[in-house]
């Protein structure tokens, strides 16, 4: 009896023992943690809501997964009635610009911009991730571009899938 609460002792001490990572940093498992602890969509909701987000959310009948769609603002950037700058000073707008929009996305207000690649009247848009209309507006208008008249702001409401990537 006693040889075999040894052999059952011995066994449960040796179940136990936690294996090392030897071969994964700290730094790397503690980033594979983090990335695998993804707020619960209740958490994502009540945030959005808590800062003015209007959303609203569907269940994808194929996954089951709750998909939250989040109101957005699309600037659409479109040639102005003051395109008279000599090259050096559009040029230079042009880099006020593009501070401008890295600012905005650096601050979280932006999600992404880009130009058109034609020559048309619609030169480029932005998507602001802002709870109202107004703060988007307000944003769009201070692009040093929006400022000069090189560039006027027309601003449509856009719902789109929270979290979804671009592909």
């Amino acid at each position: 009896m006693k040889k075999l609460l040894l052999f059952f002792a011995l066994l449960f001490l040796f179940s136990c023992k936690q294996p090392k990572e030897e071969s994964i940093p700290q730094s790397e498992s503690t980033k594979e943690v983090a990335e695998e602890i993804k707020p619960s969509v209740q958490s994502i909701k009540e945030r959005l809501q808590k800062n003015g987000f209007k959303i609203f959310d569907y269940i994808d009948e194929e996954t089951g997964d709750t998909v939250i769609m989040q109101q957005y603002f699309i600037a659409f950037l479109k040639k102005g009635p003051d395109r008279s700058q000599s090259k050096k000073e559009a040029d230079s707008l042009q880099k006020l610009h593009l501070a401008h929009l890295g600012k905005m996305y650096k601050e979280g207000y932006a999600d992404i911009s880009g130009p058109f690649g034609d020559d048309g009247d619609i030169r480029g848009i932005t998507i602001y991730n802002t709870p109202t209309q107004k703060m988007a507006d307000s944003l769009a208008n201070m692009d040093p571009m929006v400022k000069s008249g090189r560039l006027i702001i027309e601003i449509h409401l856009w719902w789109a899938a929270k979290g979804f990537p671009l592909r």
